[in-house]
């Protein structure tokens, strides 16, 4: 089989001031939209990779990726799957954090643990290697339908568990290499 070049690639800058100001809780920030400085991040990107020829377009299924989709989508004149194990990260799998504060302390233990839960101990965050596994897995079922360049919009931490890159920034993108007989 075949290697796949995907492109992964961070929604551009989202825009939180709906959310916030209406007191939206937990996984409600998941519906943010783009700012305008993040739909100028989406429409550089889609300029920027616009010579790679991709042939596919997957995002993650929050607002902010999806708006970067549409828009890097509409340039580029790709159609626009959606795969929920593209997501993002999740600092309380039960959805119930209450602010960006409880986001905070659930990303900093993550990271205290190097993103793994410790040895016989649950914590209500998502584990680095889960987002990967699922991840993969997105990847495989999108790459099994093309045979071009692919572009996933996705967030930070899955890019993060896919290449160990820890701080793409909004609208940019790392290069992946996937392998199914890895």
């Amino acid at each position: 089989m075949p290697v796949t070049q995907i492109y992964l690639v961070r929604h551009g800058e989202p825009d939180y001031e709906p959310i916030d100001s209406r007191g939206w809780p937990g996984m409600a920030a998941d519906s943010a939209p783009l700012t305008a400085v993040g739909m100028k991040q989406a429409e550089e990107l889609a300029d920027l990779l616009g010579g790679i020829r991709a042939t596919y377009l997957v995002s993650s299924p929050f607002t902010r990726a999806l708006h970067s989709a549409a828009i890097i989508g509409h340039r580029l004149a790709l159609g626009v799957k959606v795969d929920h194990d593209l997501r993002d990260w999740l600092p309380d799998r039960s959805g119930l954090w209450r602010n960006i504060a409880d986001v905070r302390a659930a990303q900093a233990e993550f990271e205290t643990y190097d993103g793994e839960w410790p040895d016989g101990i649950q914590r209500p965050w998502e584990p680095l290697s889960r987002v990967r596994e699922r991840a993969r897995a997105a990847l495989a079922r999108h790459t099994a339908s093309t045979d071009g360049p692919v572009l996933a919009v996705t967030h930070a931490m899955v890019i993060r568990a896919l290449t160990g890159e820890k701080d793409t920034a909004h609208g940019a993108h790392e290069y992946y290499r996937y392998d199914p007989g890895q």
